[in-house]
């Protein structure tokens, strides 16, 4: 479940979940992340491929965990009004697309 991870320096509210890439695909881990911040059902959401080809997310996150890639892989996209970020360790950062700029 996602928690907040608020700072007085972040104008933006952002909210970090895991999930286990080996037991899990990606696509659905973000699905579910951001239907739980939005507290909505998930068949309530834009379907994912509007924004990101979802098999190739998952093809991503698998590569990476495979220990095929050096370093950490990471991808980020808007969705639903968040910017989202998915991380080949199975952390999924949610944020804010929009925040309020100051005038």
């Amino acid at each position: 479940m996602p928690s907040p991870t608020d700072s007085a320096d972040e104008p933006t509210r952002q909210c970090v979940t895991t999930f286990d890439p080996a037991e899990r695909r990606a696509s659905e881990a973000v699905v579910s992340a951001v239907a739980t911040r939005l507290e909505a059902d998930p068949v309530e959401l834009a379907p994912l491929y509007d924004v990101v080809d979802p098999d190739a997310l998952d093809d991503l996150i698998e590569h990476a965990q495979r220990g095929d890639a050096d370093g950490m892989q990471l991808v980020w996209f808007t969705y639903e009004g968040f910017d989202v970020g998915v991380e080949s360790d199975g952390r999924i950062r949610i944020r804010d697309a929009n925040p309020t700029a100051a005038s």
